[in-house]
């Protein structure tokens, strides 16, 4: 198992995920700054839970975690566990667009929105289309992505900045 760090502890990631670089997860947390503290997080395709676990660290109020891989799963509630912050916390197994799809209500809870889909995947624009009519006015959606994989036409999300960090890019979107 690979891993990230937060608070000087090492994270577990499940073979086969690219966890977020950390210089990424920092430029993301920094373009968010005080944002984050006591925001209801959704982290799709949550991976090891690096980018929702960092949102608990900055003061998030809670982080539902979403994710399909049942390896990713069990991950993510060992990290929570050895952190000690699993009650701030839910874990969802499924497939995001499918969990987007049957909760709405949760989506529309949501001030902050958490994407690192698999890159060059067209399960990207498939979710940021879902997000673009379920989510509440004043929520902020970050897409980590492929530098050259275009975001798709929104109605109701606006690009606010993206960044780029080699090949990954970082799109910030609100309404």
């Amino acid at each position: 198992m690979a891993g990230g760090e937060l608070g000087g502890r090492r994270l577990l990631a499940p073979r086969g995920i690219r966890p977020t670089q950390g210089l990424v997860k920092e430029a993301i947390f920094n373009i968010l700054g005080p944002a984050v503290e006591g925001a209801t997080v959704l982290d799709l395709f949550a991976g090891a839970g690096a980018l929702g676990i960092e949102a608990l660290s900055r003061g998030a109020a809670t982080v539902t975690f979403v994710d399909l891989a049942d390896s990713a799963v069990k991950v993510i509630r060992r990290n929570l566990d050895a952190l000690g912050v699993g009650e701030q916390a839910t874990v969802a197994r499924s497939d995001v667009t499918r969990w987007l799809t049957s909760n709405p209500e949760r989506v529309k809870e949501a001030s902050l929105v958490l994407l690192d889909p698999p890159y060059n995947d067209p399960i990207l624009q498939h979710a940021l289309a879902l997000l673009d009519t379920l989510v509440a006015g004043g929520t902020t959606v970050v897409a980590e992505h492929a530098h050259r994989q275009p975001l798709p036409p929104m109605h109701r999300l606006q690009s606010l900045r993206q960044r780029r960090y080699g090949d990954t890019a970082v799109s910030v979107l609100g309404l």
